[in-house]
């Protein structure tokens, strides 16, 4: 009996997904630990665009979605110069977005925190994070699955100049 083909990866598609660098006056920056991981596995907000809808809307649905934080507690200061891309490791492939995507093609947004930290939620309907945190880039650079490790330094690198201001 012949085995299960699979669809070569390299055609399949990217998913497209917003993200958000929330960050204080400090330069920290929001880290949520995922609650569908097992391991120490930190990140920003991020997620599906939906059909009809621009990367900043989307950036800020799901910043609300995943933190609770309304668009009139954060100032959008940059967007990322173009789409960045990650590819998932072979063990998530055909597992997660029902095996349509190879990956993300994200557009990032740095959002300046204009709240108190009392105004963060995590527990809300699309709860995705279990604990958060306000982390230097750097130590979220380490906090994140490998997978996603090069997409988070260009991220930075983009918006070092933000960051400092």
């Amino acid at each position: 009996m012949a085995g299960k083909s699979r669809k070569d990866p390299k055609t399949l598609p990217y998913r497209p997904c917003a993200g958000v660098v929330l960050f204080r006056e400090d330069g920290m920056v929001f880290a949520g630990k995922r609650i569908d991981n097992p391991v120490d596995a930190w990140q920003m907000p991020q997620g599906g665009i939906d059909f009809g809808e621009l990367p900043e809307e989307a950036a800020l649905r799901e910043l609300g979605e995943e933190t609770g934080l309304s668009s009139d507690k954060v100032t959008v200061e940059a967007q990322t110069g173009e789409w960045l891309r990650y590819d998932l490791p072979d063990e998530l492939l055909g597992k997660i977005w029902g095996g349509k995507f190879r990956g993300q093609e994200q557009m990032w947004f740095a959002m300046r925190f204009l709240g108190v930290d009392s105004d963060v939620n995590i527990a809300t309907d699309h709860a995705e994070f279990c604990e958060w945190r306000w982390m230097k880039p750097a130590d979220l650079i380490e906090k994140i699955v490998p997978f996603k490790r090069d997409l988070y330094v260009a991220i930075f690198e983009d918006f070092e100049d933000a960051l400092k201001s």
